[in-house]
């Protein structure tokens, strides 16, 4: 994760020797708790997203439907968090999801950092595959080598493919 941290640094962004990221270890509730917690207010939306759903999602799952989640933080300070799982419809395919930043870290290139992360766990994790995404922001993927999947929007959202 290093070197991912350290290009995104190369290329201008707010990203203070402060960050790191690791992944969000089964027994760490307080870690849980503060991820969950930016989700929630993230996604503001508690009919669908849930604080119960939520801290159930960051629950981790093993092989072949695994969860993992990678959390970013500032300090001491949980400031983001991102999950890749596995797809249950489709070999070889991985979705990036609950993927949030705190409102006050926001605009340091920590989300990049998160999606970067990830992207090098899949890749490190597996030989070959899919990574799918649906975002409000396909040009910050499209960067990292994802493309469009089909014409059509879904409430704001794109869906996106990388393939490696």
């Amino acid at each position: 994760m290093a070197s991912t941290l350290g290009q995104l640094r190369q290329k201008g962004d707010a990203i203070t020797h402060e960050l790191s990221i690791t992944a969000l270890e089964p027994g760490d509730d307080a870690s849980r708790d503060a991820a969950a917690h930016i989700l929630f207010v993230a996604f503001d939306n508690p009919e669908r997203y849930s604080r119960a759903r939520i801290t159930e999602q960051l629950t981790p799952a093993v092989q072949p439907f695994y969860r993992h989640f990678l959390i970013a933080r500032h300090g001491d300070e949980v400031v983001g968090i991102g999950g890749i799982k596995a797809a249950d419809w489709a070999s070889d395919t991985h979705i990036l999801y609950l993927s949030a930043v705190t409102e006050h870290a926001r605009g340091q290139g920590i989300a990049r950092a998160l999606i970067a992360a990830r992207i090098a766990w899949a890749m490190e994790n597996f030989t070959a595959g899919r990574l799918l995404v649906s975002t409000a922001r396909p040009r910050r993927f499209a960067r990292l080598g994802f493309r469009l999947m089909g014409k059509r929007e879904a409430a704001g959202r794109r869906l996106m493919l990388m393939e490696f």
